[in-house]
């Protein structure tokens, strides 16, 4: 037999799933196919294991759904790309690539977080294929439109919901995750920039308005994810739509609380909550007695400002420390210096919280020459289970912000679990890719739960 020449992602059809088009990745690499699906349930038909599914099969659109059922030929543990190692249920069934048809063998598996939403493994490609990786859709590409054609049935509910994201990037990765999980549940979700919306105060019809003039006042909720930059702006119209009776997964005051890196370790500190010694100070002239109050050397020294680990600093030595301090009295900064746990090894750990509950966490280290475990500066994620102490101090640290929705931060040091910071809008990528978990489905359904929201046909 000729084979055939794929390249490294190619459409396939599904033909016995009803799926009519999905993009793969082709990887040789891998021993099994793997289909993303969600809602996986055994049940028994003629004394044999069949399972039901649901597969979204375009990525980032949870408009298009397929319910599924199939034979399970087996159930096996698969290793993810991750390290992660799950019991998935395997099927077989036909798959087709350009003029041909054949059964393969393929694990279901939630693959939200992956960038395809199947893939193809080598064992579906033994004698039939060759693998050129320098290319793509060597058998064919689908436009839009022609996707459109295949699927033209979307998922509606008469009662979905109308839910506001309000951000600044509709091409994040963690916006997009959130609008794909509204619209697989059947609401109706749109993206609205922060710096496009603008309010009518007035004592008889206050509004807020979108770009061309669309009033938004009819939502049913509204998900604020604020960056740093337009946490005034933010805040300010997440507290217009509070004063429309419109939810909000996330208060304006409690965003606010989170953002104010002092006063929010005040508040953890009131409620019981163990911090690294921390020093504030504007330009001080006590650099000394500064350095000395947390601990000495090595320390930590952050701008009171800075983001997603810009303008933090560590000082191995106290002339270093004196330096740095010095150079930040320069810029007439609020600075924060904080002890260094040197035992953490450069290590700490995302506890996601949504509504009182730790529903996912990830150990974060340090990529090679860093000190500090951020995924934004090359840092590596792992799935880990934190201990009771240290679910029960995000859940405390949440409730003391007043946040539905957190990415609580906690190193362990030799006095126990510390917290480092609370974020009001955490990120899902590094979270999701690492535990494979439905996060953004889990931030749908807590607004689902606060309305007493049910689906009706």
């Amino acid at each position: 037999m000729e084979k055939t020449v794929i390249g490294s992602e190619e459409w396939v059809a599904l033909p016995d799933l009803s799926i009519p088009a999905i993009k793969v990745r082709v990887d040789s690499g891998a021993k099994t196919s793997a289909l993303h699906a969600v809602n996986i349930q055994p049940f028994q038909r003629n004394n044999e294991t069949w399972v039901s599914f649901d597969v979204y099969p375009l990525q980032h659109n949870g408009k298009k759904m397929i319910s599924c059922q199939a034979f399970v030929v087996d159930k096996r543990v698969i290793k993810s790309s991750t390290g992660n190692r799950e019991n998935r249920y395997i099927i077989k069934t036909p798959v087709t690539i350009g003029n041909a048809t054949w059964d393969i063998e393929m694990s279901l598996t939630n693959r939200d977080s992956m960038g395809y939403r199947m893939l193809f493994g080598r064992e579906a490609m033994l004698g039939r294929m060759i693998v050129d990786p320098e290319n793509s859709f060597m058998l064919g590409n689908y436009t839009k439109a022609d996707i459109d054609q295949k699927y033209q049935t979307d998922i509606t509910y008469k009662n979905g919901l109308k839910i506001g994201l309000l951000a600044s990037n509709p091409e994040l990765y963690s916006n997009k995750r959130i609008i794909e999980a509204g619209e697989s549940r059947g609401h109706q979700i749109e993206f609205y920039n922060i710096r496009q919306c603008y309010m009518k105060l007035d004592a008889q019809r206050p509004e807020i308005h979108y770009r061309g003039g669309k009033i938004l006042n009819d939502l049913d909720a509204v998900i604020p994810r604020i960056k740093p930059s337009m946490t005034f702006y933010g805040c300010t119209l997440t507290r217009h739509f509070e004063s429309l009776n419109i939810f909000c997964l996330n208060t304006s005051a409690a965003i606010r609380q989170a953002r104010d890196k002092i006063y929010s370790l005040q508040l953890l500190l009131k409620n019981g909550i163990e911090i690294p010694t921390t020093g504030f100070a504007n330009s001080p002239l006590d650099t000394n007695d500064l350095i000395n109050m947390v601990g000495g050397a090595p320390l930590i020294v952050k701008l009171l400002e800075g983001t997603q680990g810009k303008g933090v600093v560590l000082a191995e030595t106290k002339k270093a420390a004196e330096s740095v301090i010095n150079a930040f009295k320069s810029l007439d900064a609020n600075i924060l210096v904080q002890e260094f746990i040197k035992e953490a090894g450069g290590k700490d750990l995302r506890l996601f919280v949504i509504n009182g509950k730790v529903v996912a966490a990830i150990q974060r280290a340090a990529p090679p020459g860093e000190f500090r475990a951020n995924v934004h500066l090359g840092g590596i994620a792992t799935v880990i289970k934190p201990t009771a102490e240290e679910k029960k101090i995000a859940v405390r640290a949440t409730k003391a912000m007043g946040l539905d929705v957190a990415g609580v931060d906690v190193i362990r040091s030799s006095k126990g679990p510390l917290l480092l910071e609370v974020n009001s809008s955490p990120g899902l990528e590094g979270i999701e890719t690492a535990t494979n978990l439905g996060i953004a489905e889990q931030m749908i359904m807590a607004i689902e739960k606060k309305l007493n929201w049910k689906p009706e046909a």
